[in-house]
Parts: C-alpha cells; sequence; structure tokens
C-alpha cells in the first residue's frame, strides 16, 4: 500500500489552491478527484449560470484572470477551462471516488475504488456545495407534485408547465426565478432571510468596494457569532446584468410571499413575517453601505456620491396560504441550500447535522484539514479569490504538523 505525507479529496479551486501551496513547500501529495477537475462545475451547475465574481477576482496563487474582459463573469463553461488549466501541473488522479478516510496509527488510511493510501496528513476539500439542502416541510408536498432543487436544475424546460414556487431567495433562488418569470412561467418566490446587495456601487462592482474596503477579508476570529456568519444565505447577485433583487422579480411579474412553513390538505401555509425579513435585509444594506462609504470618505477614494436605492416593495397584506390547485402551483423548486457530503469521513469530526467541526479549517483529529466551506477563516473563503490565503495558512499549519510527525513531538495546535 503507498504511503504520502499528504492525500487532498477534491480537484476544484480549493483542493489545487492548498496542492499548489504543498508543491511551493516540496511537500508530497496526491489530488484525489472522483470525477473530472472542477467535477462540480461540470455536472452540478445551471446551464446559464456565470460566475458570480468578475473575472479580476478569479485569483489563484500563481494564476490570475489574463483575459480581455476582467470586469466580465465567467460561464460555466469558462469556469471548468479556466481551473483545468491550473491544475497542468498538479499531482491530480481523476475518476478516483473516496469511499473511506478513517484514522489509522498516527496517520489516515485513504479507501477508493482504484486502490488505497497511507498519509500523514488529509485536507478535506471535496465542496461545500455537492449536495442539496432541503428543509424539513419540504418532505410534506404531496407526491404528485413535481418538484426539483436548485442542484439538479438545469435550464426551465426541466420544470413542468403551469405556475412555480420557487422556495428561497438567496442567489440561487432569485437567479432561477428570474429564469423562469423570462421563460413565461408565473412564479411565486417563498422569502426567507437574505442578502441584498446591488450589483454595481458608485461606478465599480459591489464586490470591488467590498475587497477594497475590508469586507470579504474580514477573518473568522473576529466574528461576534460565528455561528450564524457561516449560516448567512449567499448574497443576491448575479453575473452580469445588472442588480437582480426581489424588487427585480416583482417588476417581472413575480409574486413574493413569506417563508413556507407547512403544507396542510394541498395547502401551503406561509409566514407572516416577509415584510419584517425584507426590512432586515434593506437594513443591512444600508449599514453596508454606509462602511463603504466611510472607508471611501476616509481614503479618498475617487468615486461618484453615495448611493441609495429604493426599500424592498412588499404587499401591505402579504399572501399567508396558497392552494396548489386554486392558485396553479403546479411544481415546487427548491433553492433552499447546499451541504457538503462528507459522509465518507469516518472521524470524530462531524456534529448531528454531519457538517464537520474546525477551527479555521483545523480539525480536532490532528493532521486532517478542511478548505472550501463559508467563512472558514475569511468571510471570502468560499470565492475562488479566497481559496489562496486560506490554502496558505492551513499549509503552513500542516507543514508544522509533519514536521512535528517526523520528529516524534506530537502534533501542532489547532489555530
Amino acid at each position: 500500500m503507498p504511503h504520502v505525507p499528504v492525500v487532498v479529496v477534491g480537484a476544484g479551486h480549493c483542493g489545487l489552491a492548498t496542492s499548489r501551496h504543498l508543491a511551493a513547500r516540496s511537500i508530497d501529495h496526491v489530488v484525489l478527484e472522483r470525477g473530472e477537475v472542477a467535477n462540480s462545475w461540470r455536472t452540478e451547475r445551471w446551464d446559464s449560470l456565470r460566475l458570480l465574481t468578475p473575472n479580476w477576482l478569479s485569483r489563484l496563487p500563481g494564476q490570475a484572470y489574463a483575459g480581455d474582459d476582467p470586469d466580465g463573469y465567467m460561464t460555466v463553461r469558462e469556469v471548468v477551462e479556466y481551473i483545468t488549466a491550473y491544475a497542468a501541473d498538479a499531482p491530480v488522479r481523476t475518476n478516483t471516488t473516496v469511499r473511506t478516510v478513517r484514522q489509522s496509527g498516527a496517520g489516515f488510511l485513504v479507501e477508493t475504488d482504484d486502490g488505497s493510501w497511507t498519509a500523514d496528513a488529509v485536507v478535506v476539500a471535496s465542496g461545500a456545495c455537492n449536495a442539496p439542502s432541503l428543509p424539513a416541510v419540504s418532505a410534506e408536498l404531496p407526491a404528485d407534485v413535481p418538484s426539483l432543487t436548485a442542484w439538479g436544475y438545469r435550464n426551465p424546460d426541466q420544470v413542468p408547465e403551469g405556475g412555480v414556487l420557487v422556495v428561497g431567495a438567496a442567489a440561487s433562488g432569485i437567479q432561477i426565478a428570474d429564469e423562469l418569470l423570462r421563460a413565461g412561467r408565473d412564479v411565486t418566490v417563498a422569502v426567507g432571510e437574505h442578502v441584498r446587495v446591488p450589483r454595481r456601487y458608485r461606478g465599480a462592482d459591489i464586490l470591488w468596494w467590498m475587497e477594497e474596503a475590508g469586507v470579504l477579508g474580514e477573518p473568522w476570529t473576529e466574528m461576534d457569532d460565528l455561528v450564524r456568519a457561516r449560516s448567512i444565505p449567499s448574497m443576491q447577485l448575479t453575473g452580469g446584468g445588472g442588480t437582480l433583487d426581489l424588487n427585480a422579480l416583482t417588476a417581472r411579474g413575480a409574486r413574493l410571499v413569506g417563508r413556507l412553513q407547512t403544507i396542510r390538505d394541498r395547502r401551503l401555509l406561509f409566514s407572516g413575517s416577509l415584510r419584517n425579513v425584507c426590512a432586515l435585509a434593506d437594513l443591512k444594506l444600508e449599514r453596508l453601505l454606509d462602511t463603504l462609504d466611510a472607508w471611501a470618505l476616509e481614503t479618498g477614494v475617487d468615486a461618484p456620491p453615495p448611493e441609495r436605492f429604493p426599500r424592498t416593495a412588499v404587499p401591505d397584506d402579504p399572501v399567508t396560504e396558497l392552494d396548489l390547485a386554486r392558485d396553479g402551483i403546479r411544481s415546487v423548486l427548491w433553492a433552499t441550500g447546499y451541504r457538503a457530503e462528507l459522509s465518507w469521513l469516518e472521524a470524530p469530526v462531524l456534529n448531528p447535522r454531519g457538517r464537520l467541526i474546525h477551527d479555521g479549517g483545523v480539525t480536532r483529529v490532528p493532521g486532517l484539514y478542511l478548505m472550501g466551506m463559508p467563512f472558514l477563516r475569511r468571510r471570502k473563503s468560499t470565492l475562488i479569490d479566497g481559496a489562496d490565503a486560506d490554502a496558505r495558512d492551513l499549509t503552513e499549519h500542516l507543514a508544522a504538523h509533519l514536521d512535528a510527525v517526523v520528529r516524534g513531538e506530537g502534533v501542532a495546535a489547532a489555530g
């Protein structure tokens, strides 16, 4: 059975960024990928999706965007090509599915469908979005009502004719709702907590402002409520095409309702908190813009004057109940988020919900690390641009762990 100091699970941008930093330290390793490089982008994204970050922000260690459209947004195909080119010199074994990772002696046993390895350290970089996260209420939907998830959605042709209930108003929910509206569908959006931002602000992409003002780089150690920070929905953004928020959807004919609470006798019952949820999102948007304006004033940035945006338009008396038949709801699309699929990880690091417990990517099991999860070490940890700094930090910790193993002096402390 071959031995390698480090096994990296996953050849997406996070796994490959880790590989690049390991190689820079001359640490021998292998990257195991169940499909092809950038597999999630190849197989788990809808057809029209574009990267939510502008091209200039698609930076990886040793590689930056070099095309002729730095302010554009990559298509799925372009993202696959970008990541695949980055993997050219990495020790990747594709079409190798990891079946089990478990502790073995002072290290790990990694079993795959194409042989096994022993390793001193393992980096889990298999992705945060490789399975849909469904709410309990999804089990109450009558069996004869077609439904699918944002994870499985590809284009409007998959959705039956008639009205569609889109459950969720984060990035995936609003983008799919918008595409269904443009395809002529009658769309109702069930709105829960969401993060509203404009695509552009004061002459530049909103992410330029958040990057330059230090918002995207905020470290996990400075969060008052880290658990909440890691569970905040993705920003309401789309790759190009201007601002896409709830106002844009209602202008195109969408109906807004509150969070879906239960389904009873073919009736959909919604929370009455729609107005409060939208008001909170509007308030947080204003606070973000205040932060950016204060930074601009302090640093003397040459930009157009501050802007403010209309409040979210909510009906005076929001609907709290819909009848599937009477109101023409023929299908449901669950845009309720994603989760990591870690059933293959046999180590005492998962909480009852199956989420990996860690401290900035360092787990309680010496030598076991995590990459690519929301707010892993910084607010931008799940962005392509966030992988570099996180991988650098964790590789430094991992290298210290390997040195300690070689010296027989125990393991490096977490942090």
